[in-house]
């Protein structure tokens, strides 16, 4: 997963009037919160890791909000006092400001005007004031319950080197996040893949060519359409995941419940889903295309051939490559909607990209959005296929998982 500063400043004044103008309207508030609380933490600057985290904890707390109002499903992880008379849309919109507060301090004018916005739409009543307390209520419940998460870990990241040997000097993403407490996971390695292919085998060779040949720079193989795709999915915030999950939210005849959990399951299994893939980076340490065919002559296999001046469609993301963490996500995604709406009905799934700024990209199947997911990675050059397919696999596993076990299914 890449958001370097380079990459964000320069996408940012345009993206973001492109993401909001490419949002579908929202069948009810948690939609909507949902798109807005996406565009603060990717205005915020964070990485794809600490946005996803910040939106776990973001749906979470606006799932057990909306809960202890409708008692549609029952309490699971915290207990609030039930409010069956208070405003879901001011509960929504409270869980949401007093999460983003205390998580994105840096937009709290942005969250703040958000806010101000949503409880002007909504009549004073006793309602309004209890809908206000209980968001409010589900938002520190969350805080204090992932407080110790272990995202706060002090890096210790240790360059690989010998003494007194040069080595890249910038620490890379998230090296402490392997020591994170995950949320339907039971431990960060639960779900760890073997190694990546033996370096003298064929699965390596045909790994190493086709992304030599369709993810370099200046590819004369790739296609337009592939070159389209590459930059569309150059970006990895959430908010490029979500858009997918609004697609299905706004399907008529879902509830406001039905809808509350679908987020904060999804955003549970996405943020499972990087603390597992950051477990097997570090854990195997694999080198990247960029490094590899720059020294494709020392790897023992003679079927690849070294380009010494070789360079990626995209700048490579800054940590080991195995096994791709855009695929997880997008595996963990496709877990949550599948064991949501199946396979059979989908509707048409659409997102935007601030990377692709006026794009909208649709697909009429669960599996096409996520093959798409994998085949961008290629084609931008920073992921061996099989390690696309490692991704996914692991991520619809998590997904699934999530499903299962993460907030109980309705009575």
């Amino acid at each position: 997963m890449n958001d370097t500063g380079r990459l964000r400043w320069i996408v940012l004044p345009i993206a973001l009037a492109a993401l909001l103008e490419g949002t579908t309207a929202a069948a009810d508030p948690v939609a909507d919160w949902n798109a807005t609380a996406g565009n603060i933490t990717f205005a915020a600057g964070l990485g794809a890791p600490p946005a996803n985290r910040t939106l776990a904890m973001v749906q979470t707390a606006v799932y057990e909000a909306v809960n202890a109002i409708t008692k549609r499903y029952p309490p699971d992880r915290v207990t609030l006092i039930a409010a069956p008379d208070a405003s879901v849309d001011a509960a929504v919109a409270a869980a949401n400001y007093a999460t983003l507060s205390r998580l994105v301090p840096s937009q709290q004018a942005a969250i703040d005007k958000a806010y101000g916005s949503a409880l002007a739409a909504i009549a004073d009543s006793p309602a309004k004031t209890a809908g206000v307390a209980v968001g409010e209520e589900a938002a520190a419940a969350v805080l204090a319950w992932r407080a110790d998460d272990g995202a706060g870990t002090p890096e210790r990241y240790r360059p690989v080197t010998t003494a007194g040997v040069y080595v890249p000097t910038t620490i890379p993403a998230v090296p402490q996040w392997p020591q994170r407490k995950p949320w339907v996971m039971t431990s960060p390695d639960q779900f760890r893949p073997g190694p990546p292919p033996a370096l003298a085998g064929e699965l390596w060779a045909r790994d190493y060519n086709e992304i030599k040949a369709v993810g370099a720079k200046n590819s004369a193989s790739r296609t337009p359409e592939q070159t389209e795709i590459a930059r569309f999915w150059e970006a990895t915030a959430p908010i490029i995941y979500f858009p997918v999950v609004r697609s299905v939210a706004s399907v008529p005849g879902r509830d406001v419940t039905q809808n509350a959990r679908l987020f904060a399951v999804t955003a549970e299994a996405m943020d499972d889903a990087l603390i597992a893939v950051f477990d097997a980076k570090y854990h195997y340490n694999f080198w990247r295309p960029i490094t590899a065919i720059r020294n494709g002559d020392i790897d023992g296999n003679d079927a690849t051939e070294r380009d010494a001046g070789w360079l990626p469609f995209i700048e490579t993301p800054m940590h080991p490559e195995y096994p791709c963490a855009h695929c997880i996500v997008a595996g963990a995604v496709a877990g949550v909607l599948t064991a949501e709406i199946g396979t059979g009905s989908t509707p048409t799934l659409n997102s935007t990209s601030p990377t692709a700024p006026g794009i909208v990209r649709s697909w009429t199947s669960i599996d096409d959005f996520v093959r798409e997911v994998a085949n961008a990675r290629v084609y931008d050059g920073v992921h061996y296929r099989n390690s696309t397919e490692i991704g996914v696999a692991m991520g619809k596993k998590i997904g699934a998982l999530a499903a299962a076990t993460a907030l109980r299914s309705a009575k």
